[in-house]
């Protein structure tokens, strides 16, 4: 027998889809205050989350297509705040004109529709929409700027690849369906009988094409490019609310099927792959790119104790996300409305010059390297590797340890080079500070930037001192 609709239950969705309606009015009637309406809506999103009662709906019998919980409020409430984040992120480069304001607000408020969705999804085809409205957008942001090059071809590169995995995650769902008869989450197995062996193929499908979404081997290709290719803030959003989205529908898969064997191949190829070609980068948001597929290694690493890790995985995600925020928010406030990250070595120095910003990127990298005073990242890396002590996977923490060591290399040099000298070119004596001046002048920062920079900071800061936060909102 279906149930009625509960529309308190939905009002987490209803505030997202009625953002980006308000953005869209506001660019046709009210011109010069999308990026606000913007802002306020992802605000409001983020307080719906909260309020809304955690409640199941569209329901037929036991089987549910949208399941409230306070972990899924905990990551709908992430997806919006994320948005806010990035809207604030893109003010200066909109106001300098580098995209129009109107389209790249809408777009992104719809993807935060998406992410709320995906938050919510009790069945797959739910998950799966859910999953496409959050990226199909992002198509066209990673291309939206009008000064720069690059952004069309990282743009045709994610389309493409994206497609792929979307049409290899339906199939999948579809044999899925043939083995079970049902797509809803809570009634998935790998069928029975005649049917068990479709059910096997149709979880490895899933599973690759979800995998595409968190950039894990074998494919993450897409990332670097099209994270270079955009512009900081699109980049941003990927590598954080895209990434958030890919976990989840992840989680979903495995804490219900047994996907054991093929998530610690797809960990340590993902981790060791990333981790060592970031070891060669020259480029600040490559560098980034391939640091966060390495981390998408860390994140689905407790994923092959199925049930048991999912709220290792969850809580390695957002901590991973506020750390990977703050060093994107820095380097937009280093380098302006250029909306390029430029090379490591145009980072020489920086951190002498701009001493605030600089310490806020280390803060982040030594969190992404599992160093104090990153302690939010510390205590997720502690938390995976005691995740997979507990369950059994002990050589899989051995080789998260590994390559938490090999990390260090690079998140160490970039620090570093933060406050390494400039060397003058074919100048013998020059003054150090007149240099540091010419080189890294103290660009005029956004007030909306410096908010958010401050809020992700803050909050890295906060839940590494009091991360049991983050599991008493997972675990209720």
């Amino acid at each position: 027998m279906t149930q009625a609709v509960n529309n308190l239950a939905l009002l987490p969705l209803y505030a997202a889809a009625g953002t980006a309606l308000l953005v869209l009015i506001c660019d046709l009637v009210f011109a010069r205050f999308q990026l606000v309406a913007g802002l306020l809506g992802a605000t409001a999103t983020v307080v719906c989350a909260f309020l809304a009662p955690a409640r199941d709906t569209f329901c037929s019998a036991d089987l549910c297509s949208w399941v409230g919980s306070s972990r899924a409020a905990l990551l709908a409430a992430l997806f919006a705040a994320l948005t806010a984040g990035v809207l604030a992120l893109s003010a200066g480069a909109l106001r300098e004109g580098y995209a129009p304001v109107g389209e790249f607000c809408f777009l992104l408020t719809c993807s935060m529709a998406g992410g709320v969705t995906v938050a919510y999804a009790g069945d797959l085809i739910t998950l799966i929409v859910g999953l496409e409205t959050l990226t199909l957008p992002l198509y066209i942001l990673v291309g939206l700027r009008r000064r720069l090059a690059g952004g069309s071809s990282a743009a045709v590169t994610f389309f493409l690849i994206s497609v792929i995995s979307t049409a290899v995650a339906l199939l999948g769902a579809a044999l899925l369906y043939i083995a079970t008869g049902s797509l809803h989450l809570s009634a998935l197995t790998a069928g029975t009988g005649r049917f068990t062996h479709l059910g096997t193929v149709g979880t490895a499908l899933l599973i690759i094409g979800f995998a595409f979404k968190i950039a894990a081997v074998p494919l993450h290709a897409w990332a670097p490019t099209t994270y270079d290719g955009a512009p900081i803030p699109v980049a941003t959003y990927l590598s954080t609310a895209s990434k958030l989205g890919g976990v989840i529908a992840l989680a979903a898969v495995v804490q219900r099927l047994d996907t054991g064997p093929i998530m610690a191949v797809l960990a340590v190829l993902t981790m060791t792959v990333g981790n060592l070609v970031a070891l060669r980068q020259t480029r600040m948001v490559r560098l980034l790119a391939w640091s966060s597929v390495a981390q998408a290694g860390y994140i689905i690493a407790p994923l092959v104790a199925g049930s048991d890790g999912v709220e290792a995985a969850f809580a390695y995600a957002i901590l991973f996300i506020l750390l990977e925020f703050v060093a994107f928010a820095v380097v937009v406030a280093l380098r302006g409305p250029a909306l390029d990250g430029g090379t490591l070595d145009d980072y020489r120095g920086a951190g002498r010059r701009n001493k605030w910003l600089g310490a806020a990127l280390v803060l982040s990298f030594a969190g992404l390297a599992g160093l104090p005073p990153g302690l939010a990242g510390l205590f997720a890396k502690i938390t995976v590797i005691a995740s997979l002590i507990d369950t059994g996977w002990g050589w899989l923490a051995g080789v998260v340890a590994l390559n938490a060591v090999i990390a260090l290399a690079y998140y160490i040099r970039v620090a570093a080079l933060l406050y390494a000298p400039i060397k003058p070119v074919g100048i013998s004596v020059v003054d150090p500070e007149l240099l540091h001046r010419a080189t890294h002048p103290r660009l005029p920062v956004p007030a909306a930037v410096t908010a958010a920079l401050v809020v992700g900071t803050a909050a890295a800061i906060i839940f590494g001192f009091a991360p049991q936060a983050i599991f008493t909102l997972l675990s209720r």
